[in-house]
């Protein structure tokens, strides 16, 4: 099993030690892999987009040819996993977008850009999991905020009574950051999605 997280711009080694944990925790024999190019998507069986710019990665990931092709795969039913900017680059509708910022617009919700407020304002809180009563520790980093839910997509975690993370068929969004956690829970939930 191959996982890829986009390699453009953001957290990735992060999420790539947190898939590689993950997999160790379930017994899995996988791999995570730094994605960069088109041609680097050849194999996967999921893929993660991760936080950073969503701006920024957007634009590098129609340079490098990746754009149509993740929105192809997540049409065909990839599992895809987007964590803060990744969330804004799934959603179909996106608040304060940038003129010209191009979406992948497969998942259903409406997302807020920066809604917590600037850098300054990034914090961390317990959040609750749909499928897991212990609480994980969710860190906020200039987060987006989930404004509306619609069509298939359905709440999997929440801040206090705010949705944070949601799920639809292959997908999954959220608007804090797993992989910044030594709790490997959410990337072992979004593996099992994969088997």
């Amino acid at each position: 099993m191959r996982i890829g997280v986009i390699g453009v711009q953001g957290a990735i080694t992060e999420h790539i030690a947190s898939v590689r944990k993950a997999l160790d925790r379930l017994g899995v024999r996988g791999e995570a892999s730094w994605i960069r190019r088109r041609e680097d998507l050849r194999d996967i069986a999921a893929l993660i987009i991760p936080g950073g710019e969503s701006t920024t990665i957007s634009k590098l990931m129609e340079r490098n040819g990746l754009f149509e092709e993740v929105r192809r795969l997540g049409e065909e039913g990839l599992p895809i996993m987007g964590t803060c900017a990744g969330l804004i680059l799934l959603a179909k509708k996106v608040l304060g977008a940038i003129p010209g910022q191009r979406f992948l617009k497969l998942l259903d919700i409406e997302v807020i850009r920066n809604a917590y407020g600037r850098q300054v304002d990034s914090f961390e809180a317990p959040i609750k999991l749909v499928f897991s009563e212990k609480p994980f520790q969710g860190v906020f980093i200039r987060a987006p905020r989930i404004s509306k839910i619609y069509g298939r997509a359905r709440p999997l975690a929440y801040y206090r009574d705010e949705v944070v993370g949601v799920e639809q068929d292959n997908l999954i969004g959220l608007t804090f950051h797993p992989e910044l956690s030594d709790d490997t829970r959410i990337h072992e939930y979004f593996i099992e999605k994969i088997r």
